[in-house]
């Protein structure tokens, strides 16, 4: 018998003063069975940092051929695709000729800096891709916030985020290597 997804119902209350946008989301989550509670965390928080109207989440590891993350507009054209963790170069490629804006968040440990020298003079050929490296020790307390009902403020400013729960208070700086 198949392992059914964990639904995760998150309360966002966002401040993003880089972007002018002040807005409190109720957002559902199906966590898949293969998928640990930092990639969960680092999909909240790419929603959150990209947060837009029509931003939803997709069937993310179910779907080969869908983001984490997308924005669709009227004409089912995908506007904005968000990936995750340490794609090949053929996924980028493949999302980059689907999509106005692709934009990938790596994570993980020891890891990003060797995929990103491997994949590095490849990936300048697409324009329409943004990348941003998250640093393992924030990711991975982020992950420890996890649980089925999540309330959560994000503050972003100057392209820093903090995240706070009643008794956390994390800094993550996205690093953009692209």
């Amino acid at each position: 018998m198949a392992l059914k997804s964990t639904i995760i119902k998150a309360q966002l209350s966002l401040s993003d003063m880089d972007r002018h946008l002040y807005q409190d989301f109720n957002l559902t989550l199906a966590q898949h069975p293969s998928e640990n509670d930092q990639r969960l965390m680092v999909r909240l928080l790419a929603y959150a940092l990209n947060a837009c109207d029509g931003l939803e989440f997709t069937k993310g590891l179910s779907a080969d051929d869908e983001p984490e993350v997308w924005h669709k507009n009227y004409s089912d054209e995908i506007e904005l695709w968000i990936e995750l963790g340490l794609p090949d170069e053929k996924r980028l490629k493949k999302a980059c000729n689907k999509a106005k804006k692709v934009v990938l968040y790596t994570y993980g440990e020891n890891n990003q800096a060797i995929w990103w020298q491997k994949h590095q003079p490849k990936l300048y050929d697409f324009k329409n891709l943004s990348i941003f490296s998250l640093d393992f020790t924030a990711t991975q307390a982020l992950a420890a916030l996890v649980d089925r009902n999540i309330s959560l403020t994000m503050t972003v400013q100057d392209g820093e985020v903090w995240v706070s729960t009643d008794n956390t208070n994390i800094e993550i700086k996205p690093q953009q290597l692209m």
